[in-house]
């Protein structure tokens, strides 16, 4: 049986034909990781549905979910934690307001701060959305053996580390 041909098998052929001197060898890997995280946020965002929040939201709302009670961080702290940039942050943590899932309280120790905390609505919708996350993450690697999603995992985060952002 043949393997099947994926997008980055045809991008890696194209170039092979227009450029051949270029060193395509880490596209097998590289391009399908970047690939594959487009495809498992489409699928988490459509996972979220029902939940009427966004991968994105989630994101925010975990992170202030996980930081415990009193459920609140600072602009700064959800930052380190989400992978976004600090204007994008603005105008989600405004989206999250308007949907009451968070509201902004100035920080005691400095006004000009604005803390993001969750709302009672806000810790019942995270809570009900991360059971699905989970579920559907779970679902994107059971095809899997659990040996090889544990060699998988380590090779990721071996590269993760290696690449870290500093």
């Amino acid at each position: 049986m043949a393997e099947e041909k994926d997008i980055i098998d045809q991008l890696i052929k194209d170039w092979n034909t227009e450029r051949p001197e270029l060193d395509l060898e880490a596209m097998h890997i590289v391009g399908r990781i970047i690939k594959l995280g487009k495809v498992l946020e489409k699928k988490a965002s459509q996972a979220l549905k029902d939940c009427k929040i966004h991968y994105t939201d989630l994101d925010v709302l975990a992170t202030i979910r996980r930081s415990g009670p009193p459920y609140c961080l600072a602009p700064k702290q959800l930052m380190k934690s989400v992978l976004i940039t600090s204007g994008a942050m603005t105008a989600l943590l405004d989206r999250l307001t308007k949907l009451e899932l968070i509201y902004r309280a100035p920080d005691k120790n400095d006004g000009r701060i604005k803390l993001a905390a969750l709302t009672e609505k806000g810790i019942e919708v995270i809570d009900k959305a991360i059971v699905i996350r989970f579920d559907e993450a779970k679902d994107s690697v059971n095809y899997f053996e659990q040996e090889e999603q544990e060699q998988l995992s380590s090779l990721l985060k071996k590269m993760l580390t290696a690449l870290k952002e500093e």
